[in-house]
């Protein structure tokens, strides 16, 4: 039985993931941040598929949650996938008008978090450390190559941090952990409310070259893949989720 790990799994497309992993019959625990009834809901329909499923509130920069996170889904049985996801944006605008304190908070939750999750994956699932090996995802951005000029130049560093985690990372554990990345692209998800966007990804979708925006169950269907057996020659690899941008 496969047991997954992610940070933010209780909406968009945190949640898919955890969703799309109970359909494979695989059990998760999963962080949230305040939102306790998605959480709630989240995990109640991932059990209704018939796996086990844990919720545990905390911060993505907590060493002491990432630990009690793993544990939770040690319990569960051998942890052997982790998906580092947890992120946040900020307010649209370019960076000359940003304060440092936005600047920081984007960091260290999209970089200093995803790296202590990664440290917590990389500690225990590899093989020689006795752990079961298996995979990890890491959800970069398209930004990460596009740069946010004028919006979230911030938020594309974060992610230009998580290609190169994705390389490095998949070098330091092969061959017992594979390690790979999406890039998601112009996505429906509750993220654009949160850099004062709600309608951003309806206005932009019908200007990207498949002429919609994706879902998020297109974008955990890339990652779901990337952990499973299927992708057991993969390793390093950064695919776009972005519908041709």
């Amino acid at each position: 039985m496969s047991v997954l790990v992610i940070t933010g799994g209780s909406r968009g497309i945190g949640r898919a993931i955890v969703l799309g992993a109970a359909r494979r019959g695989w059990s998760a625990a999963f962080s949230y941040v305040a939102n306790e009834a998605a959480a709630e809901a989240t995990a109640a329909e991932a059990r209704a598929l018939g796996v086990a499923c844990e919720v545990l509130q905390g911060d993505a920069r907590d060493e002491a949650h990432l630990a009690a996170l793993f544990d939770l889904g040690a319990a569960l049985g051998p942890v052997d996938k982790c998906v580092v996801n947890a992120g946040v944006i900020g307010p649209a605008g370019p960076l000359a008008g940003m304060d440092a304190d936005r600047i920081r908070r984007i960091v260290d939750i999209n970089t200093t978090g995803a790296l202590l999750t990664a440290r917590e994956a990389a500690r225990r699932m590899p093989a020689a450390g006795g752990g079961p090996g298996g995979a990890i995802a890491i959800v970069s951005s398209a930004a990460a190559r596009l740069g946010g000029a004028n919006n979230f130049v911030d938020y594309a560093a974060t992610k230009g941090a998580m290609d190169t985690l994705t390389r490095g990372l998949a070098v330091e554990l092969a061959p017992s952990v594979r390690v790979n990345a999406v890039r998601p692209g112009i996505i429906e998800t509750d993220i654009h409310g949160d850099a004062g966007m709600p309608d951003r990804a309806e206005i932009l979708g019908p200007d990207q070259p498949l002429g919609r925006a994706g879902t998020a169950e297109e974008t955990a269907a890339a990652i779901l893949w990337l952990l499973s057996d299927e992708a057991s020659y993969v390793t390093g690899a950064i695919i776009d989720v972005a519908g041709g941008r």
